[in-house]
């Protein structure tokens, strides 16, 4: 195996990384001089890449050492990620359940018909009227579950190579 190609695992965590930091200048540096509520989603999409790809790269990991399977359903893989590896990167089941409410929040945006400002927050609403409300508080509170993510999926990953 040629080492100067970088296995698909470590990409996904340079590509994470990269999306953790975008989302981390935008809430902490951008949004307070701004103060303009569509930022939040801006740094809602970047957590929510740097999710995926930290998963992403948990999965890849788990798979080329034959650890589990992957599947062409992400869903499914979402499940065996929050089954089977998650314990393993130490990645506790509330956590875990928070990743899955940021991918769903994301999508359901991509989805809505309709977002509006209210006050200091960004309010998404979903065909059934369902409604997320994000603010910047909330939106922080992922970033640094996603700076957690990041750190321990990459401290699993570098210690077992």
């Amino acid at each position: 195996m040629d080492m100067n190609i970088p296995e698909k695992h470590v990409e996904s965590l340079e590509k994470a990384l990269k999306s953790l930091q975008i989302a981390d200048h935008m809430a902490y540096v951008t949004f307070p001089v701004m103060n303009d509520r569509r930022l939040l989603l801006k740094v809602l999409e970047n957590v929510s890449e740097s999710f995926i790809n930290a998963v992403n790269a948990i999965l890849q990991y788990e798979y080329a050492n034959k650890r589990i399977k992957l599947y062409n359903d992400p869903i499914l893989n979402l499940k065996i990620f929050t089954e089977k590896c998650a314990p393993r990167y130490n990645i506790r089941p509330e956590e875990a359940a928070r990743i899955i409410e940021v991918l769903e929040i994301w999508s359901k945006h991509k989805k809505s018909a309709i977002e509006f400002a209210r006050k200091d927050n960004l309010v998404i609403m979903a065909d059934n009227f369902k409604t997320d409300i994000l603010s910047i508080e909330k939106i922080r509170g992922y970033l640094t579950l996603a700076k957690s993510i990041l750190q321990k999926a990459s401290n699993c990953i570098s210690h077992h190579q």
